[in-house]
């Protein structure tokens, strides 16, 4: 299975993005989504789950959920904004959990659980790079890869 990650769009859905969340079975927004064109271009290509992010506060992305706890192929995932926020302890429970919010690409171990964000896609921030992240999971594990965009 093939998921696609996505965060921090901004209200910018740039076509790169799209280019590379293509062929995904689902596609996972972990906040900042900004205008609901957002949302509807993710959905044309795969089923979507998002959250809420920060500067969510109007149209259909003030509506989503704080956080996701889903499952795939016997694989927990727990999914919200900003990592900092985190009240729970994942180790055991969850094997991925999910964040945006920083902007920072994140695809790291600790422990049994992958921490992964798959950095910003929408307006630049300070220097960092503008990236999508795509999750491969199957029935014996799960692997992240982050893909910077060439924009």
């Amino acid at each position: 299975m093939q998921i696609g990650v996505i965060a921090d769009t901004h209200s910018k859905m740039r076509p790169e993005a799209l280019e590379v969340l293509k062929g995904s079975d689902l596609i996972l927004h972990a906040g900042d989504v900004g205008r609901d064109e957002v949302l509807d271009a993710l959905e044309a290509i795969a089923p979507l789950v998002a959250i809420r992010g920060n500067i969510d506060k109007t149209g259909r992305a003030a509506t989503l959920p704080d956080v996701q706890d889903l499952e795939f192929l016997g694989h927990a995932f727990y999914m919200l904004h900003d990592v900092k926020t985190l009240d729970i302890d994942p180790h055991g429970r969850y094997r991925v959990v999910i964040a945006g919010h920083s902007h920072k690409p994140r695809n790291e171990w600790i422990g049994d659980v992958l921490y992964f964000n798959p950095g910003g896609s929408g307006p630049r921030r300070f220097s960092l790079p503008i990236t999508v992240g795509r999750l491969q999971v199957s029935e014996d594990g799960v692997v992240g890869e982050i893909i910077e965009l060439a924009v």
